[in-house]
């Protein structure tokens, strides 16, 4: 019996051996958590305190300090990795020559697939003899060779070269994107700002945020660390860049990546879209937090006084309808505003995802009001809205109504008469409104009315003709599902799209034709928007 109870004891001891290293394991898998937990918070607290005026002041301050306590020339560079904190692939680079010239940079990994980037730097003339800049494109935990070439007037050029080791990416992003359609060139070198770059809006994480720039290799050329939430676009006005930091802060950033001025929107959250009106003041979609509705208001930023006031409230113009839902809980999204575009004349549109309508609010700064909307119009019978509707000119043919849009973009166009005009826009495809949960989206021919059943969205667009009252489908071509978020812009030869919700960023001809496509990871539910800068007038020149 004896060996009976060594062996009991045995097992339990084993037993409680293998409970040991199985809690051990557990309590080293909740210090790895808690410590990925301190890094993260240390790196928020570290980009709040990058987007203040006294930080940015003072990295100004000392890059000046160090411009006169040396002599700067092309043999002997002041360079200094990202110093204002707002381009983890960025140097700030500075010197002087005797002759006026402008300068142009190249960047290069020697003895890798890497393409080239570069461009021309934009400077406040074209010749100069003082040449401040921020240089973008460095490749990570790689030697970088940079190669400036200055150029006279009269055509002479000579060339000045510098290496630099950067260092790793603060995030956790891909630096080469998955290429899954098409080819790319990487012998060739990449040219801004013809090519332009694309701009990764909003990977939401529930670490560290940063907006990302790829060149058209789908290599990475820029990590722009964000407070919270996402950028919903960039945005160009006096020699600087706009882009939300945060749900409650724009920043504006000059062309050496100085952080200039921070806008705080108060008891207001910024959310999805704003644009410039033709004044020069930001137009921002928002969220009283002061109400029991989200997103249905327009504010209006003055970036010069920073004074923000709320200039749209979509219930003064939609009043009836909201009520008509019957519906008083807290945090209502009756229509959910997803992009705002300025047409001028004191005229904004506005696209909702709520009831997949498009409107056009006149008088916006004197006495708001719409001038119409598109969108399905089952979805408005009844309501006392639908004479508000524009007809649905399908003489051309018929076609299905847009579920759910996004990017709605506005296009002007010499050659169509007054009042006419094109719209272009992400279709999701997807008929869901949680206000109005009896409507049949089903009557929408091959709609989806829900995640699941979706296999296409739409790139549309639109001819809207005012005098007639009517719009009509003029192109259109399917794309990957995406039953939420996503964008579409014209480019120069193409049409880029974003399905937000597979990672999925391509390229496309007219006629739908896929020229290629890139695979991102998504670090949490999808890829807010993907929209291409050229950065001309500001990192580079407008030649």
């Amino acid at each position: 019996m004896k060996w009976i109870k060594r062996a009991v004891l045995g097992i339990f001891l084993a037993a409680a051996a293998v409970i040991g290293v199985l809690g051990f394991t557990k309590y080293q898998a909740r210090q790895a958590e808690a410590k990925a937990a301190e890094e993260t918070s240390r790196k928020k607290e570290q980009i709040k305190e990058i987007y203040t005026t006294e930080y940015q002041e003072a990295v100004k301050k000392r890059l000046e300090t160090a411009k006169e306590s040396g002599t700067y020339t092309t043999e002997k560079m002041l360079v200094e990795q990202n110093p204002f904190g707002t381009n983890t692939l960025s140097l700030y680079v500075y010197f002087a020559t005797e002759e006026p010239v402008s300068v142009s940079y190249v960047v290069s990994v020697p003895d890798s697939e890497i393409a080239d980037f570069g461009g021309k730097v934009n400077q406040e003339e074209t010749y100069t003899t003082e040449h401040e800049f921020q240089v973008i494109g460095l490749i990570p935990d790689m030697e970088n060779t940079i190669t400036f070439t200055p150029e006279a007037e009269d055509g002479t050029i000579t060339t000045a070269s510098c290496k630099y080791k950067m260092g790793s990416l603060a995030g956790e992003e891909e630096v080469q994107l998955k290429q899954t359609a098409g080819q790319t060139d990487v012998s060739s070198q990449i040219s801004l700002p013809d090519s332009g770059l694309y701009v990764i809006l909003g990977n939401d994480s529930d670490d560290v945020d940063f907006m990302y720039y790829y060149d058209e290799n789908g290599t990475i050329s820029g990590e722009v660390p964000l407070i919270g939430y996402r950028s919903h676009r960039l945005v160009f006005e006096n020699d600087r860049m706009y882009y939300s930091i945060s749900e409650t802060k724009i920043a504006a950033v000059n062309e050496l990546g100085m952080v200039e001025q921070v806008y705080d929107l108060g008891n207001y959250q910024l959310h999805h879209d704003y644009v410039f009106d033709d004044d020069g003041n930001l137009l921002i979609l928002a969220t009283d937090t002061g109400k029991q509705t989200v997103e249905d208001c327009v504010l209006k930023l003055n970036p010069s006084t920073g004074e923000v006031s709320c200039i749209l409230d979509l219930e003064d113009l939609l009043g009836d309808y909201k009520e008509s839902l019957g519906m008083d809980q807290e945090d209502l999204d009756w229509v959910h505003i997803n992009t705002i575009q300025w047409m001028g004349e004191d005229s904004i549109l506005l696209s909702s995802r709520e009831t997949s309508t498009i409107l056009k609010i006149q008088n916006l700064n004197t006495a708001p009001e719409i001038a119409y909307m598109i969108g399905e119009e089952s979805f408005w019978e009844g309501t006392g809205y639908e004479n508000l509707l524009l007809t649905k000119d399908e003489s051309n043919g018929s076609f299905s109504s847009a579920g759910g849009q996004h990017t709605v973009t506005y296009v002007t166009d010499d050659s169509l008469p007054d009042g006419q005009y094109y719209l272009y826009l992400f279709n999701n495809n997807l008929g869901y409104s949680e206000s109005r949960p009896d409507y049949d989206w089903s009557q929408i021919d091959q709609i989806a009315t829900d995640l699941s059943s979706g296999t296409t969205s739409y790139y549309y667009k639109y001819k809207v003709d005012e005098n007639a009252g009517t719009y009509t489908l003029v192109q259109s071509f399917e794309v990957p599902f995406s039953g939420y978020v996503s964008s579409v812009q014209e480019c120069e030869d193409t049409i880029l799209v974003d399905s937000g919700m597979q990672g999925l960023i391509g390229e496309y001809k007219e006629d739908g034709t896929l020229v290629k496509q890139f695979q991102m990871n998504l670090s949490k539910y999808y890829i807010y928007r993907v929209y291409k800068y050229d950065f001309s007038g500001y990192l580079f020149t407008e030649e």
